[in-house]
């Protein structure tokens, strides 16, 4: 038998809750300048509970190849990412319009 997501109503298989998610997400980057000038690349907005913060954090880090951390709701990855993370998130199946960078 399967499960039935609690808040859409489909079985588990066919849920759509991290879809909607991630559209509607307002994701800020920005690139922040730490000790001995190292630069790290700060994912913020990602608050939500139907999106696994540790696996996005993962698959990031992957993808760019660098070291990176989840703490306090927020991604950070280490190094000047700041054109490729957007790329990838889109790739990821977030909305190009809600990812705002900052410099």
């Amino acid at each position: 038998m399967t499960d039935i997501c609690t808040k859409c109503g489909l079985p588990s298989e066919l849920c759509v809750c991290e879809a909607i998610a991630r559209e509607s997400q307002t994701i800020t980057v920005r690139i922040e300048k730490r000790k001995f000038g190292k630069k790290y690349t700060l994912i913020e907005g990602i608050a939500d509970k139907n999106i696994d913060l540790h696996d996005l954090t993962k698959g990031l880090k992957n993808k760019l190849a660098c070291g990176g951390t989840t703490k306090e709701g927020r991604i950070e990855l280490q190094g000047d990412h700041m054109v490729k993370v957007r790329d990838v998130l889109m790739k990821m199946g977030f909305s190009p319009g809600t990812i705002n960078l900052k410099r």
